[in-house]
């Protein structure tokens, strides 16, 4: 069952970073999006042929870039979130202190990622509900900060987006991911929840197709 949605997944990441290329017709910070997708698309794929491949160094060498893609591909996500407001005409956005500030952010959130989690990480093979894939020997206690403060200002990306334009599917996405991620699910399942990062990147996609129309037609 996990394996089947692993490979769904891995379509569906597929299919939005195509939409992307195909749809999208301006160059700027919110192309980082690109490189999000395609962790994505790297990150559920390696899990969906884990089992193929099997325990040894390969899939073990292969999953290491899942860790390093994760550390300098999510936080890129705060230069999104400043990206679309300024792409919508929001006017703080446009002062060159704020861009410095999400800038900052994101490198802060990177270097955070790979002192903690990403740097000198020994990963171990784990096998559950199908899947074979190497996981940190150490996993974190809590909820991961980066994807904490990334959330955080997809969240207030989101809600000003809305306000200030009635776009409101970022803000849908990010709330709804963001529960989602939190509240304990009753499944028999490693993939299931996945669903909600899926569901966050599409209205994220969404957001940047719908920009890159209104940017043309100006």
């Amino acid at each position: 069952m996990d394996t089947v949605l692993y490979f769904i997944y891995t379509a569906a990441y597929l299919v939005l970073l195509i939409m992307c290329i195909h749809f999208g017709n301006r160059w700027d910070a919110s192309s980082l999006l690109f490189l999000v997708v395609f962790g994505l698309v790297y990150d559920n794929g390696l899990i969906a042929i884990g089992k193929f491949l099997g325990e040894g160094p390969l899939l073990e060498n292969l999953s290491y870039l899942r860790f390093w893609f994760h550390a300098f591909f999510t936080p890129t996500l705060v230069l999104f979130s400043w990206s679309v407001l300024n792409r919508a005409g929001i006017e703080f956005a446009k002062r060159k202190i704020v861009y410095i500030i999400a800038l900052f952010y994101t490198i802060a959130l990177v270097i955070m990622e790979i002192i903690t989690e990403t740097y000198g990480v020994k990963i171990v093979p784990e096998r559950e509900h199908g899947l074979l894939r190497y996981v940190s020997a150490e996993p974190s206690s809590g909820p991961p900060l980066m994807v904490l403060f990334v959330s955080i200002a997809l969240i207030t990306a989101g809600a000003i987006l809305w306000k200030k334009t009635g776009w409101k599917w970022m803000l849908i996405g990010s709330v709804v991911v963001t529960v989602g991620s939190a509240v304990p699910i009753s499944v028999e399942s490693a993939a299931v929840t996945n669903g909600f990062e899926l569901f966050l990147m599409t209205t994220l996609v969404a957001t940047k197709i719908h920009q890159d129309r209104q940017l043309k037609g100006a």
